[in-house]
């Protein structure tokens, strides 16, 4: 089975399991294994066992920080003496910039107007160089690109890289080591590198473990991508989950086919419900995270995700680098 889910994208390289293995080996000495942390609320709510993986606990903040680190850490001696920079709506940024740090890198870091202030002075915290350009995610990837001409540097992409989705893989394999039995992982869909890495492993594994992807409901480039059945642009408005905002990129070769071909069930979520899982997550688990990484609960508590009964299920809480008075506006009507 595992042959038949290898993804050959063109004829230069191929993301398997044993890459997304490899890139466990990689993060072992950089990045701490997160915590699968039982809901007994949701569990009750739902009639199943619900799981959140709490991946805001990373040093960076956020799950980026696994793909960052591996596609920096694969990087050629002369590549990395010139430096690197990458296009982020917050997350990837400051990961990128937090292990280009730690490895002695030049990182510059594009970012568009709508990157919440927060994220940025996180970034320029590093010492990273800063770009903002642009209205979105779009324009800032058009700057960076514009980078490798000028300074030489090599681009560590959000989302569609071999490296980057195999270092998000790596969240799947320590979730089948907690729970070997899992029924469904649920994450926020953006780019799509998250549930590619956690798709491969997942459907590698057993074919029948659900992957469902969920979005804001204007701005949701890979959803709309989907229902065309090819890469489109779509315009970004502000959400309280702008982790996921930003195109999958007219030229997408590995996200847009994976997330076709592991992602079960790709949903919209409304704004209230992301501010109704950031207020849960805030009083039942005494956690503060980002509106992408609330998505899920609030799918689940505005029934826009139905579990079944008797399963396992699990899911990701992406980051929590957000704007403590954006949060305090957003969950105050739950309180």
């Amino acid at each position: 089975m595992a042959k038949l889910l290898n993804v050959r994208i063109n004829e230069s390289k191929e993301i398997t399991l044993q890459n997304v293995w490899q890139a466990k080996k990689n993060l072992a000495s950089h990045i701490n294994k997160t915590p699968l942390i039982f809901s007994p609320k949701l569990s009750n709510l739902t009639n199943s066992e619900v799981y959140l993986k709490y991946e805001h606990l990373h040093e960076s903040r956020s799950f980026k920080m696994r793909g960052a680190f591996n596609a920096i850490s694969n990087l050629s001696p002369a590549q990395k003496s010139r430096g690197v920079t990458t296009f982020s709506t917050g997350n990837h940024g400051f990961a990128v910039a937090l292990a280009a740090k730690k490895l002695g890198i030049r990182a510059v870091i594009c970012v568009s107007k709508h990157v919440p202030r927060a994220k940025i002075e996180k970034i320029k915290s590093l010492g990273a160089e800063l770009e903002i350009y642009g209205d979105g995610q779009d324009d800032a990837e058009q700057r960076c690109y514009e980078l490798v001409k000028e300074k030489g540097l090599t681009v560590i992409p959000p989302f569609d890289h071999p490296e980057v989705i195999a270092g998000q893989g790596t969240i799947a394999l320590e979730i089948l080591e907690e729970l070997p039995d899992v029924n469904c992982v649920i994450g926020g869909l953006s780019g799509g590198g998250l549930l590619s890495g956690i798709g491969l492993v997942m459907k590698t594994t057993n074919p029948d473990i659900k992957v469902i992807g969920l979005s804001m409901e204007k701005g949701a480039a890979m959803f709309e991508s989907l229902k065309r059945g090819k890469p489109v642009t779509v315009r970004e408005e502000p959400t309280l989950a702008d982790s996921l905002l930003g195109g999958i990129g007219e030229k997408n070769q590995y996200t847009f086919k994976m997330v076709q071909q592991f992602v079960d069930q790709s949903i919209l979520v409304e704004e209230e419900a992301i501010k109704k899982g950031m207020a849960y997550l805030y009083k039942e688990h005494n956690i503060v995270v980002e509106g992408a990484a609330a998505i899920g609960i609030g799918a689940i508590l505005n029934n826009a995700v139905s579990l079944e009964e008797n399963t396992k299920n699990v899911i990701i809480i992406s980051g929590c680098n957000v704007d403590l008075d954006a949060h305090a506006n957003a969950i105050e009507a739950y309180l």
